[in-house]
């Protein structure tokens, strides 16, 4: 004789799932933050950065525009780092003149 037993199927949930809540700024706040965060060391560059590419998406931009008179290593090779570390994270950066 041989007993049948139901299956049962547990489904797991991930440990310490991560929400990526982004506060709603406007672009222009985000901007300041970003400015901020360039002056303090790069604190909290990355989530700003979020924040910005967020900004970006509600007001249907393309790219951020930054004035250069206001960043803290303002040559080319300052720019142009910039460009690309904001660039890997999924935003375009341009220099107003």
């Amino acid at each position: 004789m041989v007993s049948v037993r139901p299956r049962i199927c547990v489904m797991r949930r991930p440990i310490n799932q991560k929400e990526d809540t982004v506060s709603e700024l406007t672009l222009a706040e985000a901007i300041e933050n970003i400015y901020a965060s360039l002056r303090a060391d790069n604190a909290d560059l990355d989530a700003h950065i979020a924040t910005l590419k967020a900004a970006l998406a509600r007001e249907g931009k393309k790219q951020a525009v930054f004035d250069p008179t206001r960043l803290v290593q303002n040559n080319r090779a300052g720019r142009k780092l910039m460009q690309a570390y904001f660039r890997q994270r999924g935003v375009s950066v341009s220099f107003s003149e």
